[in-house]
């Protein structure tokens, strides 16, 4: 069974112009660096000319803006992925734990969702499902926007969080843990043969936060791929056929991937390794008892400003992780 090409012409002119434009941002932003230097020296040569000491501070604030503006053009040269450009569609799976694992779900959530305003990105939520106290059990959501998969590929893995309990009435320190999936969402008509016969289709009724995010009719679908237990599942549509045609559409991106992944490192690359939801697989810690700290366990990037990083502000450990990524695509130690 084909699903059915999702890319017309005039969708692909409206990639074609979208990779113009970014093209343009790009030459204006190097150019815009290029006048700022200049500037920056001009700057520096009146201060010496007029003995003034108080311009140190301005030229410090343009020093520090065009450090910051070059860091951001450096990171988008790594984002040279097959897929980097693509939109990003993500799963969080609450660990062992109960209330506590579903409350560290809703907490990453909204940390993703945090950061993705920040850049512009529009959430689109595609599956959801409560926990049965508090927080979410599970939730995939697809991110829009230019480089969303290449910059939210670094946090595929295993999140884990420890601080004292809210819903611990002895007031102890507990550790949870949280998995998140991530890939491309990959829109044009793949070469995927996918037999009816390998397929189940089970139909459910949506169920979110109030009916915030998507409706309440039985229009829920989960499509599981037998042969390669690939499960994916979609009810943010109105209709079911709508939810059948965006879940085949994530099918076919998955069987996709798996296809062309014939060894462990391209599997690594693109999709990461799947790991268990428990101790020893994590790839970042969230710490915010005895002690305030994150810390990504592949890259030593660490920060003790929780608070900041919990309500969006990813840069760091997102910039850190495809730094650390180059490095090992060009053999350096």
């Amino acid at each position: 069974m084909e699903a059915p090409g999702f890319w017309d012409d005039s969708e692909r002119s409206n990639l074609k112009m979208k990779e113009l434009k970014n093209l343009k941002d790009t030459v204006e932003c190097v150019n815009g660096l290029s006048t700022q230097y200049d500037d920056i020296l001009t700057l520096i040569e009146l201060g010496y000319e007029e003995n003034d000491a108080s311009m140190v501070t301005e030229i410090r604030g343009e020093l520090d803006a065009f450090a910051g503006l070059l860091e951001s053009l450096r990171i988008s040269t790594l984002l040279s992925g097959e897929y980097d450009k693509n939109n990003a569609i993500l799963k969080l799976n609450a660990g062992a734990g109960g209330t506590e694992s579903c409350d560290w779900c809703g907490m990453l959530y909204r940390m993703y969702t945090r950061w993705a305003e920040r850049k512009g990105f529009a959430v689109e939520v595609l599956d959801y499902l409560d926990g049965d106290e508090a927080g979410i059990k599970s939730v995939t959501f697809q991110v829009n926007g230019l480089n969303a998969y290449g910059y939210l590929k670094s946090e595929k893995g295993v999140h884990r969080l420890v601080r004292i309990s809210p819903f611990n009435a002895q007031g102890k320190r507990q550790t949870s843990f949280v998995s998140l999936d991530v890939m491309p969402d990959i829109e044009e008509d793949l070469d995927v043969e996918i037999d009816e016969k390998d397929l189940r289709i089970d139909t459910y009724r949506s169920s979110g936060a109030g009916g915030q995010h998507i409706n309440k009719t039985s229009s829920a679908i989960r499509i599981t791929h037998i042969p390669t237990g690939t499960v994916v599942q979609c009810q943010n549509e109105r209709s079911q056929f709508q939810n059948k045609d965006k879940a085949m559409q994530m099918l076919k991106a998955k069987l996709y991937l798996l296809k062309q992944e014939a060894n462990v490192e391209k599997l690594s690359d693109i999709r990461g390794e799947v790991k268990d939801i428990a101790w020893g697989s994590q790839i970042r810690s969230y710490v915010l008892q005895p002690y305030t700290m994150v810390k990504d366990h592949r890259t030593e990037v660490e920060t003790g400003n929780v608070d900041a990083v919990l309500d969006g502000s990813l840069d760091l450990f997102i910039n850190g992780y495809l730094k650390w990524l180059n490095t090992r695509e060009e053999g350096r130690p």
